[in-house]
């Protein structure tokens, strides 16, 4: 795999309105495109070509650009909850060379914001010891302060528990199983952590059993949230997550390949009826199985 090293005018990204669900008054990537290659991903498209690990950088000035812009946001008073990452995992197999996410770990540390962990990687592991560290040291910004004392939110990505279906659409990311049992370590240690369960794949993994499964190990491996969406997808070029999805509902759900035209072929999303229904179920299977649909309510 042949890997770019860019230099980047800036790294730390601010978000005018934190969102209810990831909590990102910041977001944070160290890399751009993704190893993990999966067919649904929002940043698809020509950019990056079929195979997007072959667009794989390295933002090799990063962790200077993140000192300086903390520093000035210290100075304002300005502390917020960091989120890594939003357009790429902060794991990617790279990580085990780079130590680029760690090396950036160590300076959300030095400066004491807070961090949301977003992953498919079992990686996240090596990080604890830093991750137990902003913990205890984060300064959280006013509007989270009476809701928790938690500086570290950890979230795994799921679309399906079952390997197999994982293969399909996110063919270079950890299996499941071993993000499941990842699950267990990092609950193990006392974080906060749980799941984004986005995209879920109609009838193929929102089915009424495979909910059922999920929401059952989730909890039982330790999870505390579970956050659901339904699948979003865009773009008619061949590089696009549209096509690309299709191709492998075509191939692997022929049956239901008709379905999925209709659905996406005037729209990004299922029509509103579902996300009544989806909605509705989510609810609650996160009743059910005494779990949070928000990291935090």
């Amino acid at each position: 795999m042949s890997v770019q090293f860019v230099k980047v005018k800036s790294v730390l990204n601010k978000k005018k309105i934190p969102d209810a669900w990831f909590l990102d008054d910041y977001t944070l990537n160290a890399y751009s495109a993704c190893s993990f290659n999966c067919l649904y991903c929002y940043i698809r498209g020509s950019k990056y070509g079929f195979n997007m690990e072959e667009k794989l950088a390295v933002k090799e000035n990063a962790a200077t650009l993140l000192d300086k812009e903390l520093t000035l946001r210290v100075k304002k008073n300005q502390f917020g909850v960091i989120v890594m990452s939003s357009a790429t995992d902060p794991y990617l197999q790279i990580e085990n060379k780079t130590k680029l996410t760690r090396t950036l770990l160590e300076i959300i540390l030095k400066h004491k914001f807070p961090v949301h962990v977003i992953t498919k990687s079992d990686l996240v592991t090596r990080d604890l010891d830093l991750l137990h560290e902003i913990n205890k040291q984060a300064i959280l910004p006013s509007h989270l302060k009476e809701k928790t004392t938690a500086g570290v939110f950890i979230s795994f990505s799921f679309s399906t528990i079952d390997d197999k279906v994982a293969k399909i659409f996110e063919p270079n990311a950890t299996p499941p199983t071993i993000r499941l049992e990842t699950l267990r370590k990092v609950a193990n240690e006392k974080f906060i952590t749980g799941i984004s369960l986005m995209p879920l794949l109609p009838f193929i993994t929102d089915t009424g059993n495979h909910l059922e499964e999920m929401y059952a190990a989730f909890k039982s491996h330790g999870a505390k949230y579970v956050m659901a969406a339904s699948l979003t997808l865009f773009g008619d070029e061949k590089h696009d997550s549209k096509q690309l999805i299709l191709r492998a509902i075509e191939k692997h759900y022929p049956h239901l390949l008709f379905r999925y035209q209709s659905w996406f072929d005037k729209s990004t999303g299922m029509p509103a009826y579902y996300h009544k229904a989806f909605n509705k179920k989510t609810l609650e299977l996160c009743n059910k199985y005494g779990l949070q649909n928000r990291i935090l309510l």
